[in-house]
């Protein structure tokens, strides 16, 4: 039976993530691909390949933490890549029936389709159809990528 999944990436939370993303790269050899960077320059989330795997990092501050209830990161969120979100979505709904409420596909500014399902761990599993290379960023933010060439939102 195929599933249809095309990979699997980590994502995860740091309160410094441009901090993170040199520490990680400069311990563990992990290439950058990409990043989102704030108004300030700060990184907001980036790519780093790890192999022929990428992983993403993203910064997020005490008041994300807050509006969540808690202080600071429980449990991470793990992307599987697949070939078709909406198919993937009407076979876990029917899988998890009522145990559940899932919040359907939705198209998000960074050219993806995606849907999130919590598991009894509380790490949280999102479910990611790439459907455009086109990033609608906020003004001032700016998406930078490898060799330097860079886009303002």
């Amino acid at each position: 039976m195929s599933t249809g999944y095309l990979g699997l990436a980590p994502y995860l939370y740091y309160a410094d993530a441009t901090a993170a993303l040199a520490w990680l790269t400069r311990t563990f050899g992990f290439t950058e691909d990409s990043r989102i960077c704030d108004a300030t320059g700060e990184v907001f989330q980036a790519t780093l390949c790890v192999g022929e795997r990428r992983i993403q990092v993203a910064g997020v501050g005490p008041d994300y933490w807050a509006a969540k209830g808690v202080d600071g990161p429980v449990g991470q969120l793990t992307i599987l890549y697949v070939e078709d979100v909406d198919e993937c979505f009407a076979r876990v709904s029917a899988i998890l029936g009522d145990e559940t409420e899932l919040e359907p596909p939705t198209d998000q500014p960074y050219g993806a389709r995606v849907f999130t399902v919590a598991d009894p761990g509380g790490n949280s599993w999102t479910f990611w159809q790439q459907v455009s290379d086109d990033i609608e960023l906020p003004p001032g933010w700016q998406v930078v990528r490898t060799g330097g060439e860079s886009s303002n939102g």
